[in-house]
Formats: structure tokens, sequence, C-alpha cells
């Protein structure tokens, strides 16, 4: 499998809610690089994070782009994050169901038509903003 067509299944599956599709879809040694925060080794550490994001936050990504290198090795994706903030998330501003439109993006390292590293980004200043606005 190309890695474009790895990252499309996964955002496919994320986008679906099926977090079981997803995990699938990852090495059991994956590294995960979280937005503008540390770094997280395993499956098993990623699973607890996507279940503490799905506490506090309802999103689907839309007008998704998705690159990927002719060996196959490295890929890339550019969207927007459609959300809302359900639940308050440690240290951030209080939820209390605030929608938001942010662009966001990822980097992917693929091993064996799965998910090595993902490395996500979007402007953390601009989502308080819109979640404290809201």
């Amino acid at each position: 499998m190309s890695a474009e067509a790895v990252i499309q299944s996964y955002y496919d599956a994320f986008n679906r809610g099926d977090v079981e599709g997803f995990l699938d879809l990852l090495t059991e040694d994956v590294i995960h690089d979280v937005n503008q925060g540390g770094r997280e080794i395993g499956k098993a550490a990623f699973r607890a994070f996507v279940a503490k994001m799905s506490r506090s936050y309802r999103e689907t990504l839309t007008e998704m782009v998705v690159f990927g290198s002719a060996d196959g090795t490295r890929g890339a994706a550019e969207f927007i994050v459609n959300g809302a903030y359900i639940a308050t998330d440690e240290g951030l501003p209080e939820a209390k169901g605030q929608k938001y439109v942010l662009p966001a993006g990822a980097f992917f390292e693929i091993r064996d038509g799965k998910v090595a590293r993902i490395t996500n980004y979007y402007n953390l200043e601009d989502w308080i903003d819109m979640v404290s606005a809201g």
C-alpha cells in the first residue's frame, strides 16, 4: 500500500469514528509527536491519547490533501478540523460545546504498510482564541 493510501485509510477510519480501524494502521512501536507537546511511543500510549481526546473533542476532518514520497516511507496530510469542544481538557479553557474550524497538518513515517510515526500540528493559540470567544 502506498503512503498516500495508508494515510487516507487512517483518516477515513478517524472520520468514521472507527478507533480500532485507525489503531490497526499503527505499528506497535508507533511514535506520536503530540501537537506542541511531547513524544509518546507505542500503540498503548496512542490508544490512551485517543481515549482522552475523545472525551473532550468531537472532530471531523475535511478538505483533506495527502502527499507521499516516491519510496512510500514518508507522507503528509493537510486538512481542516471541524470540531466541538465538549468536555474541559486539563489546562485549557472551559468547554461549553464551542465549535471550531482549524487548519491542521500531520507528517508520517510509513513502515511495512503501517504508520510508524505521526507528528501533528495546528496552531494552539488560534484554537484557544476560538474556544475562548465561544
